[in-house]
């Protein structure tokens, strides 16, 4: 039922508004339930032949769980700077600071048929290329990944990373193509989540 009254919330938001945000879809649900939250909304628009965001944080409660929900049409060279900004404020704002309080994604479960979420509150952006330290895992546009300077499938990734042979757990960079989609991007998310035994991920390079 609650996501059902999230999902006509987000509906008559749509309506009011005339626009809508196409979310990504995943096969897996990592967070199924967000309780106590404000929804941000960033979305895709054309002004001539210049695609741009268009960002609706107005709802937005410093103290609350933040739920970005975002077009998945949008290169990830415009989402990430207004991502970026928004994680600035919430981080700088101590007098209504929650430390509990968490940031999600939101994209389509399309087997559960549900809404899931997925958190970023601990990933600190940056706008350039990584240092060579460690092991570098680039995603590109293509739907390939290069892991220092190995092209796989992105399908070969986690058995490939699983047959290395570490004396000690490896700094591991991840970094993401700024001219992917939003929706590639939170489907390679999704699949990094599954390395967090390799690796803990506090900072993600888009270049």
């Amino acid at each position: 039922m609650k996501y059902f009254t999230l999902i006509i919330a987000f509906l008559l938001f749509s309506c009011e508004k005339k626009e809508d945000v196409l979310l990504p879809k995943s096969n897996v649900s990592i967070v199924k339930d967000v309780q106590d939250h404000s929804p941000i909304y960033i979305f895709f628009k054309t002004e001539g032949k210049d695609t741009i965001t268009d960002v609706n944080r107005k709802n937005s409660i410093i103290s609350t769980n933040w739920i970005l929900n975002i077009d998945k049409r949008l290169p990830l060279k415009l989402v990430i700077p207004e991502v970026i900004k928004l994680q600035e404020k919430k981080r700088a704002d101590s007098a209504h600071k929650n430390e509990n309080a968490q940031n999600y994604y939101s994209y389509a479960d399309s087997i559960g048929k549900n809404l899931a979420f997925l958190p970023f509150t601990k990933v600190y952006y940056k706008t350039e290329k990584p240092k060579s330290e460690g092991l570098v895992v680039f995603f590109k546009k293509n739907q390939t990944v290069e892991v220092n300077n190995q092209v796989l499938k992105k399908e070969e990734l986690l058995n490939y990373i699983a047959s290395l042979d570490f004396a000690i757990k490896p700094k591991m960079q991840f970094c993401f193509d700024k001219n992917m989609t939003y929706g590639s991007y939170i489907q390679d998310k999704i699949l990094v989540q599954k390395l967090e035994s390799f690796a803990e991920v506090s900072e993600e390079y888009i270049f």
